[in-house]
C-alpha cells in the first residue's frame, strides 16, 4: 500500500526541481511552469470524491488499478510532448490532467483501506503513520531524483512517473488482499442520505480537519516552490546539489511523520495536542522564512516547518479515519483528500505571483492563519466526544474482522 502514496508524490513533487529547467527549455514564466503542479492537482480535486464513492461500492482495489494505468499513460502523454513536440507546453498540461484524474482513484482510496484492514485503532494509527511517512519520503526523494534525471534529459521526468506506476500496478495486484464483505452496496439515494446526515451530525470537526489539511499542503508546496525558485536565482544552486537541498526540508518531515504515527497510536487526545504543536510551530518557522537573506537561516527555517507539517499529517489521517463508520470511509475520506488536493493545486501559483512583487506579506498572513486555525481547533475537534461515540458504536455494531 506504501508504495502508491510513494509514487504519486514522486509523479508530482519530482516536477519541482525540474520547473526552472522546463522554464527555459518551454520559454514559459514561472506562472506558466507552476500550472504543470496546478492542473495535476485540480483534475483529482473534482473526481476524488467520485473516486471515494466507488470504492465503496466495487472495491478499493478495482478502483485503484486502473486508476494507476491511467497515470501511466498520463506521463507517457507528457513525456512524449517534450521530447518530440516543438511547442508541448499543452500537451505536457493535457498529460498532466490525464495524470491528476489517475491520481484521484490511487492515493486517496489508501486511507480507507487501512480502515477496512486494520480494526484495531492503534494497528491503523501505526499503519497509516507509515502510509504517510511514504509520502514523505517520496517528497525527500523527489528532488534528488528530479535533478538527477533531469541532468541526463530534462524531460526524464515524465517517463520515470510511468515507469513508477506499472510497478505500483504488479504491486497492487500481487501483494494486496482487499477484505471480501457480504454486505450489499446501499442504494445511491441511501448512500447520498448517510453521506449527508454523517456531515450534519459531524461536520463541524470534519471541515475543520478538511481546512487543515487544505493549508498544510498549501504552504508546504508554496514553500517548496520558493525555495526551488530561490537555490536557483539567488544562491545559483543547480543538478543534483539543489535537489539535495530541497530534501533537507523534507527529511525533517518525513522523520517527524514517522515518529508521530508512531506514537499517537489510536491517542486521540494526543493527536489533538500534536495538531495544536504543529500548527504553532508551523507559524513561527514560517514567519521567519523570507526575513534573512542567507542559506543556511532559510534552510533551518524550512526544516523546522517541516517537522512541524510532519506532526500535523499523521495526526488528521488518523482523527478522520478512525472516527468514520466504514460504509462512509472512503466518500469522506475522498473529500479529505480533495481538500489537500486544492492546498497543492493553490500553492505554487500563488507563490509565483507573490515572487514578483513581495513573498514576505504571504508567509507573515501564512502565519496568522495558522493562529486562527489553533483557536479552530479547540474549539471545533473535542476528542473526548468523539471517543464516547466510537465506544458506543462499537458496544452497539461490533464489526467482523477482515478476511485475507
Amino acid at each position: 500500500m506504501a508504495s502508491i502514496p510513494l509514487i504519486m508524490t514522486l509523479g508530482n513533487s519530482m516536477l519541482i526541481p525540474v520547473l526552472p529547467i522546463l522554464e527555459r527549455r518551454v520559454n514559459i514564466s514561472p506562472f506558466q511552469s507552476s500550472l504543470i503542479i496546478t492542473s495535476y492537482s485540480i483534475a483529482s480535486i473534482f473526481l476524488i470524491p467520485i473516486a471515494g464513492y466507488l470504492s465503496d461500492r466495487i472495491g478499493r482495489k478495482r478502483v485503484i488499478v486502473p486508476s494507476l494505468i491511467i497515470v501511466m499513460a498520463g506521463g507517457l502523454v507528457s513525456a512524449w510532448a517534450s521530447w518530440k513536440m516543438p511547442d508541448p507546453f499543452s500537451t505536457i498540461i493535457m498529460g498532466r490532467i490525464l495524470q491528476g484524474v489517475g491520481a484521484a482513484g490511487a492515493a486517496p482510496i489508501v486511507m480507507p483501506l487501512v480502515g477496512d484492514l486494520y480494526k484495531k485503532e492503534d494497528e491503523a494509527s501505526s499503519c497509516l503513520g507509515i502510509i504517510e511517512t511514504s509520502n514523505t519520503a517520496g517528497k525527500v526523494l523527489s528532488p534528488i531524483l528530479g535533478s538527477a534525471l533531469a541532468a541526463l534529459v530534462w524531460f526524464l521526468p515524465f517517463f520515470s512517473i510511468s515507469i513508477f506506476s506499472a510497478i505500483s500496478v504488479i504491486l497492487v495486484l500481487f501483494f494486496i488482499k482487499a477484505p471480501k464483505t457480504k454486505d450489499k452496496p446501499k442504494k445511491i439515494k441511501e448512500f447520498i442520505s448517510n453521506t449527508k446526515e454523517t456531515f450534519k451530525k459531524e461536520g463541524r470537526w470534519l471541515y475543520t480537519i478538511f481546512f487543515i489539511g487544505c493549508f498544510a499542503m498549501f504552504i508546504l508546496f508554496a514553500v517548496q516552490f520558493f525555495l526551488s525558485q530561490e537555490l536557483e536565482t539567488k544562491y545559483h544552486s543547480k543538478g543534483i546539489y539543489k535537489g539535495l537541498l530541497l530534501a533537507i526540508p523534507l527529511a525533517f518531515l518525513c522523520i517527524s511523520s514517522f515518529i508521530t504515527g508512531r506514537k499517537i497510536k489510536g491517542d486521540k487526545k494526543l493527536m489533538k495536542k500534536l495538531i495544536y504543536t504543529g500548527l504553532v510551530i508551523t507559524a513561527i518557522s514560517i514567519a521567519f522564512t523570507s526575513l534573512f537573506d542567507n542559506l543556511f537561516i532559510l534552510l533551518g527555517a524550512t526544516s523546522i516547518f517541516g517537522a512541524s507539517i510532519g506532526l500535523l499529517l499523521p495526526s488528521l489521517d488518523a482523527l478522520i479515519t478512525e472516527n468514520i463508520e466504514k460504509e462512509e470511509r472512503g466518500t469522506i475520506t475522498s473529500f479529505y483528500s480533495s481538500a489537500r488536493f486544492i492546498g497543492v493545486a493553490v500553492g505554487p501559483p500563488i507563490m509565483a505571483y507573490l515572487l514578483k512583487n513581495n513573498p514576505l506579506w504571504g508567509f507573515i498572513g501564512s502565519a496568522l492563519a495558522a493562529i486562527i486555525l489553533v483557536i479552530v481547533v479547540k474549539k471545533c475537534i473535542r476528542v473526548e466526544d468523539s471517543e464516547s461515540k466510537a465506544q458506543q458504536g462499537h458496544r452497539k455494531k461490533p464489526e467482523p474482522a477482515p478476511q485475507a
